[in-house]
Order: structure tokens, then sequence, then C-alpha cells
């Protein structure tokens, strides 16, 4: 079996983002970038399923600029067999990832595809669902424990009523929950290792893929500043602001 693994590129989660003057983006310049967290999951996921001799072969996948390259060093240091870098000058939105993947899913040939259910940067949750429907093959999201026997998926999902346990037959798309594991610590040997790994770099032209981005972002802008609170000597005074201010 040949796992698929997204393996996006995003600013780091520990970062405070900082909006530029202008207004025209988010500051990156100097910003430590690190893969998505849930990424991290899906990757982690796919190799404990190579080492318990279910899977044979695991591909990470990224799609954006020349510079990611590093990013993919990564993912191989943490124990992928390979990579590909789809160049892109920035990010596609879900539709065109989605599409991306589809491409490469017909080139790869995968009997699973594991993504993050999301990526922190946009928080759309919709790529793994696109790609599902582009594909015409099962889906199984917000997985938070998954088993696979045979030509089957087994997956336990976080559904807002608690847990739901569905199957899947293979092919099929996965997307990653939180609490699906917690993703290895990666060692100097395995980052000298992944030097000589190999990552094979595709042209996002050159895959033919129709865009989908068609929103187009006009202005960041900051959250607003939290205002000072208001003190009330009691219940009644408080019930009288809240009608003050529309609230009641």
């Amino acid at each position: 079996m040949k796992i698929l693994v997204g393996y996006k590129r995003v600013v780091d989660f520990n970062v405070r983002i900082q909006v530029k003057p202008d207004g025209s983006g988010v500051a990156t310049e100097g910003v430590k970038l690190s893969a998505n967290p849930f990424d991290d999951i899906a990757l982690e996921e796919a190799l404990r399923l190579r080492e318990k001799g279910v899977a044979s072969e695991v591909v990470v996948v990224t799609i954006g600029p020349a510079d990611a390259q590093a990013h993919l060093r990564n993912g191989l240091a943490m124990g992928a067999n390979r990579a590909i870098h789809v160049v892109a000058p920035q990010a596609p939105q879900p539709l065109t990832a989605a599409r991306v993947f589809l491409k490469l899913i017909e080139k790869e040939q995968p009997q699973l595809v594991i993504l993050g259910k999301q990526a922190i940067d946009d928080d759309c949750n919709q790529t793994g669902q696109m790609l599902a429907a582009l594909w015409n093959r099962p889906q199984a999201t917000f997985a938070s424990k998954v088993e696979i026997a045979g030509q089957v998926a087994r997956v336990t999902r976080e559904v807002d009523a608690g847990l739901e346990t569905i199957e899947v037959d293979l092919p099929a798309v996965i997307t990653t929950d939180l609490r699906l594991n917690e993703p290895r610590f990666i060692k100097l040997p395995d980052i000298m290792k992944a030097k000589s790994k190999p990552l094979e770099t595709l042209d996002f032209a050159a895959l033919g893929v129709e865009s989908g981005d068609h929103l187009t972002t006009t202005r960041y802008a900051p959250p607003p500043k939290r205002s000072r609170g208001v003190m009330v000597k009691d219940a009644a005074e408080l019930v009288a602001a809240l009608k003050h201010r529309g609230l009641l």
C-alpha cells in the first residue's frame, strides 16, 4: 500500500501573527515557518501504518514556493520515503489544492490519502472533502483512530455528538483530528538521512490544473483591541446596562 500525505508549510503556531501596516497581508519576514500541526499528525499516522506493515511507502506532498524544499526535508527526516514538491508562487485555495492532489493520485496511484483536517493559516477544512468528491472515493474526516484491515479502513471520527465509527472501502481520503496521535521527535541522524532521500519537483503550470481560486482577499486587519470592562454594583445595574446597549 502506498500512502500520500499532504504536508503544508504555515506560520508556526507559537508565533503571534502581525498584519502588515498597509493591510496587504500577514508579515512573514523573519517569522518561523513550520509544518501545519494537523499535517504532522497525518504524517505520523501514515508512518505508524507503515511500521505495522500495512503500508509499504509514504510520500509527502507540498504545494508552495521554491524555498519550501527545506520543509519537505523535515517530512523526510520524520520518516517519509520520498517527497513531491509542486512549485507554486503561493499556497492555493482548497479547490485548486484538491485538483493538484487528484493529478498526483493519477500519477502515484495511492491506496490511501491522509490530510490534516485543516490548515491553521486559513482554517478552511475543505481540501479533503473536495478531493474525495473529485476522486469519487469515500472519505472519513476528523479521524481520532484509524485501523486498516485488508481493503477496508475503520475510522473513529470526532463529531458534535461524540465519537462515530465508520468503515470505508479503500482507496479513500482520511483527514486527521488533533487526538489521533502525537507526532514523533525528529533525531539528528534522521535529518542527515533525509538529505539523500528522493525529492521530486513539479511545476504547477505543467500539471494542467484548472484554478479554483475565485476568492480575492481585499484587505487584512488585526482583531479590534478588547475594551476595558465596566464594574457594576449589582444584577439590576447589569441588566440596565445590557438593555441600554440593546443586548437585552
